[in-house]
C-alpha cells in the first residue's frame, strides 16, 4: 500500500523539477532572441523547444506556503491608499478628454480664486494652471499637422491681416483645434477673449498654452454652471476694450450679451454661428425683429452639415462610447433619437459594428431615409424597456423623459450627441430616491432604489467632446469656414448685411472645400468652354446653386 503522505511529497518535487526545467528553458530562449549576434539554427530551436517537460500537470491542488507570504509584502495602509489613487487617476486620465494632463493634479482649488501670470507678465486670463502651457503647444503642434488647408489659410492671408482691428470674442469647445483657428485668426490680425462652450470639453494645457501666447483665455475643465457664466462675463466686460465680432457655439455668449450688455451687442458687426441650438435661437431673434447686427449660419453651410455633424460623430460616437464604458457594440440595441447628419453618422458607425440600431423621429423626411437606410423607425415608447443604449441628437429638450429612465432595463447607457444638455431630463434624476456614483470621470452610475444601474455619460452634456476627442481633420474644415465667415463679415461693405441671418455663400463653401483636396491628393476635372456653357456655369465655380441639396 502507498503512503498518501509521501506520495503528496513526491507529486510536490515533482511539480518543483518542472517548472524549474521550465524556468531554464524559457530563459535559455530569451537569452538567444534577444542576443543580436544568435546566429541559432532551426535545429537547436527545435531542441530548445522539445526540452520543455509535456509531462500531464498533477491533477491534486498543491498549496505552496511561500505564496501566502508573499501576501503580507503589500503596501501599508498608506501605501495601498497611495497606489489605488495612482491606479484610479490614472484610469481617469485615459478617459478623460484628451487624457488632460492637468487632470491629475492634486490642486483642488478653483481657478477663480488663484492670481496666476504668464511669462509676459499678464494676469488677463483664468484657467487651471498656466504652468502646463508646454503641453499644450504640443498639442496644438499635433493638430496643425492635420488642419494643412487653415494652415495654408493663415500663410495666404497673413501679409494682407484681413482682420486687422477686429476684436473677436468667442465661446467655443476649447481643444487644440480650435486653438489652431484662434491663434490663425491672431495671425490675420485679430485680437481674441475666449471662453468654453462646455464645462467638460475643454483641455486644460491647451487652454493654458493659449493664455501664455497672450490670448485671454476663461476656461477650464469641470467648470460649474456659476464658472462657466463667470467666464463669459469675464471676457465680454473687461476695461478698454470692446467686441466687434462673436464667434459663437451654442448661443450663450450671445444671448448673455444681448441680454446683460445691449448697448456693446449693438456695435458688433458680425455674429458667426456653429451649432443648431444658436442658430435656432438667432433666428427666434430675428423673426421677433429683435437681432440688431447681422449674423453668418455656419450650422448648416455645407462644409459644416455634411462634414463635421456627419463624418465626425460617426468616428466620434464610437470612440466617446469605447473611452467611457468599455461596451461591445456587437448584437447591442440601440436607438438614436434623430436622424439628422448627426444622427446619420452614429447610425452608420453602429450599424457598421453590428449593433441593431432603431431610430426616432418628428420629420417624416427623416424618417423615410432612415427607412431607405436600413433602419426600423419607432417610438420611444416603444422600445424603452428593451434597448441596451440611447443616443439622443436632436436639439431638443426633453427627448428622453424621467418616465421613460424609470422603465430602462438595468445596465442600460444613456447619452447625448447634441449640443445641449437639454434632451436627456438629467433634473429629474437629481432626487432623493436615486443615487448617483461615480464610476471614472463623466461616468456615472444612477441607482434607483430596487438596485437598478443605468449609466449616464458627462451628465447629459455633448458625448464627445466631453469624453473623447474628435478627428482634427474634419475640424480643420469647420474651423476654416468660421474663419472664412468672420472675414467676409468683418470686410463687407455698409449694407451687404442686413440684421439677420445668412447662409455662408456657395463659392466660399467650394473654396473651403478645395482647400482640403489637396490632403488627399485629389485632382478635380476641369469645365471645358464649351460644357461650362452649355451648363450656364461659370469654370470656376460656383457649380451648384443654393437650393442644392448635396
Amino acid at each position: 500500500m502507498s503512503d498518501p503522505a509521501l506520495d503528496a511529497k513526491l507529486e510536490v518535487k515533482q511539480a518543483s523539477k518542472e517548472v524549474k526545467e521550465s524556468e531554464n528553458v524559457a530563459e535559455k530562449y530569451s537569452a538567444m532572441t534577444v542576443s543580436k549576434n544568435s546566429d541559432m539554427s532551426m535545429g537547436e530551436l527545435s531542441s530548445a523547444f522539445s526540452a520543455v517537460p509535456t509531462h500531464k500537470p498533477v491533477k491534486k491542488q498543491i498549496q505552496f506556503v511561500e505564496d501566502k507570504q508573499e501576501f503580507s509584502r503589500f503596501p501599508t495602509k498608506t501605501g495601498r491608499r497611495s497606489l489605488s489613487r495612482s491606479i484610479s487617476q490614472s484610469s481617469t486620465d485615459s478617459y478623460s478628454s484628451a487624457a488632460s494632463y492637468t487632470d491629475s493634479s492634486d490642486d483642488e482649488t478653483s481657478p477663480r480664486d488663484k492670481t496666476q501670470v504668464n511669462s509676459k507678465g499678464s494676469t488677463d486670463f483664468c484657467v487651471k494652471n498656466i504652468k502646463q502651457a508646454e503641453f499644450g503647444r504640443r498639442e496644438i503642434e499635433i493638430a496643425e499637422q492635420d488642419m494643412s488647408a487653415l494652415i495654408s489659410l493663415r500663410k495666404r492671408a497673413q501679409s494682407e491681416k484681413p482682420l486687422a482691428g477686429a476684436k473677436i470674442v468667442g465661446c467655443t469647445h476649447i481643444t487644440a483645434q480650435t486653438a489652431v483657428l484662434i491663434e490663425t485668426l491672431v495671425a490675420l490680425g485679430a485680437q481674441c477673449r475666449w471662453t468654453a462652450c462646455n464645462i467638460y470639453s475643454t483641455q486644460n494645457e491647451v487652454a493654458a498654452a493659449l493664455s501664455e501666447t497672450g490670448v485671454a483665455v476663461f476656461a477650464w475643465k469641470g467648470e460649474s454652471e456659476d464658472d462657466f457664466w463667470w467666464c463669459i462675463d469675464r471676457c465680454v466686460n473687461t476695461e478698454g476694450w470692446q467686441p466687434n465680432m462673436i464667434l459663437d457655439d451654442g448661443g450663450d455668449l450671445t444671448h448673455w450679451m444681448y441680454k446683460k450688455y445691449p448697448n456693446v451687442f449693438k456695435k458688433i458687426r458680425g455674429i458667426v454661428e456653429e451649432s443648431v441650438t444658436g442658430v435656432h435661437r438667432l433666428y427666434q431673434l430675428s423673426k421677433a425683429g429683435k437681432l440688431c447686427v447681422p449674423a453668418m449660419n455656419v450650422n448648416d453651410s455645407v462644409t459644416k452639415q455634411k462634414f463635421d455633424n456627419l463624418y465626425c460623430c460617426r468616428e466620434s460616437i464610437l470612440d466617446g462610447l469605447k473611452r467611457t464604458t468599455d461596451v461591445m457594440f456587437g448584437g447591442k440595441q440601440v436607438v438614436v433619437c434623430g436622424y439628422g447628419e448627426v444622427g446619420k453618422g452614429c447610425c452608420a458607425a453602429l450599424k457598421a459594428l453590428g449593433s441593431i440600431v432603431y431610430v426616432t423621429e418628428i420629420d417624416p423626411i427623416c424618417g423615410l431615409q432612415a427607412c431607405m437606410d436600413g433602419f426600423r423607425v419607432v417610438k420611444l415608447n416603444e422600445i424603452i424597456r428593451q434597448v441596451d443604449v440611447i443616443i439622443t441628437c436632436t436639439g431638443n429638450k426633453n427627448v428622453v423623459t424621467r418616465d421613460q429612465l424609470d422603465r430602462m432595463k438595468n445596465g442600460s447607457i444613456v447619452c447625448n450627441m447634441g449640443h445641449s444638455n437639454t434632451e436627456i431630463d438629467v433634473a429629474s434624476l437629481r432626487t432623493p430616491e436615486l443615487t448617483w456614483e461615480r464610476v471614472r470621470s463623466q461616468v456615472d452610475h444612477v441607482i434607483w432604489p430596487d438596485g437598478k444601474r443605468v449609466i449616464l455619460l458627462a451628465e447629459g452634456r455633448l458625448l464627445n467632446l466631453s469624453c473623447s476627442t474628435v478627428p482634427t481633420f474634419v475640424l480643420s474644415i469647420t474651423a476654416t469656414t468660421q474663419a472664412l465667415a468672420l472675414i467676409e463679415l468683418y470686410n463687407a461693405p455698409e449694407g451687404r448685411y442686413k440684421q439677420d441671418v445668412y447662409l455662408l455663400p456657395k463659392k466660399m463653401d467650394e473654396y473651403v472645400a478645395s482647400l482640403h483636396l489637396a490632403t488627399f491628393d485629389a485632382h478635380l476635372t476641369e469645365l471645358s468652354d464649351e460644357q461650362a456653357k452649355y451648363l450656364g456655369l461659370n469654370k470656376n465655380g460656383p457649380f451648384k446653386p443654393n437650393y442644392y441639396r448635396y
